[in-house]
């Protein structure tokens, strides 16, 4: 199955998003229209170590609350998925993974974005240097496995991407 665009309109170019409406013809012929919200992607880490996983507390502006969530940031244009994820646990925790793996790619909202976000898991670190963007404000600490799971099922975890890492975690899949 597929669609074919038609036309294209920009609505909206800004620093983190972009905004088109495309026109797109169905496989059956019928024209309608798309609205895409354009994003670079991102990357999370699944950071554990001695039995506790990395969680940041950080407020989020649209949903007007503190959200836990892992360590992750958005994608500096194209730049690989595992450099974004280094990058930003380096930024926000001031640590430097020593074994990143891939866990995944996850498309966070398929109905109206292309953002796709790349989920990686680490154990091993060395100290790295501390430095927030102007914009970040959060909070990090190591959290025992036990918790994170009760936070989960208590839904004090509810971001997508950490979820989605935590329950790879749990299922025991190797990669």
């Amino acid at each position: 199955m597929s669609e074919r665009r038609i036309s294209t309109e920009s609505i909206y170019d800004g620093v983190v998003v972009k905004l088109r409406r495309d026109k797109v013809v169905t496989e059956r012929g019928v024209e309608t229209y798309r609205e895409i919200v354009a994003h670079s992607g991102g990357a999370c880490v699944l950071a554990v170590k001695d039995g506790r996983v990395l969680l940041e507390k950080q407020f989020r502006y649209a949903y007007g609350k503190d959200i836990y969530e892992l360590p992750a940031g958005k994608r500096d244009g194209d730049e690989p998925f595992e450099l974004t994820a280094k990058r930003e646990l380096e930024e926000e925790t001031g640590l430097i993974p020593l074994n990143l793996k891939k866990i995944t790619v996850m498309y966070p909202t398929p109905g109206y974005t292309d953002e796709v976000i790349g989920i990686f898991y680490a154990d091993e670190f060395k100290e790295g240097v501390l430095h927030f963007d102007d914009t970040e404000d959060l909070t990090s600490e190591w959290v025992d496995l036990d918790t994170v799971y009760k936070m989960v099922e208590g839904g004090e975890i509810a971001d997508a991407k950490t979820l989605v890492a935590l329950l790879w975690y749990k299922s025991g899949i190797k990669i």
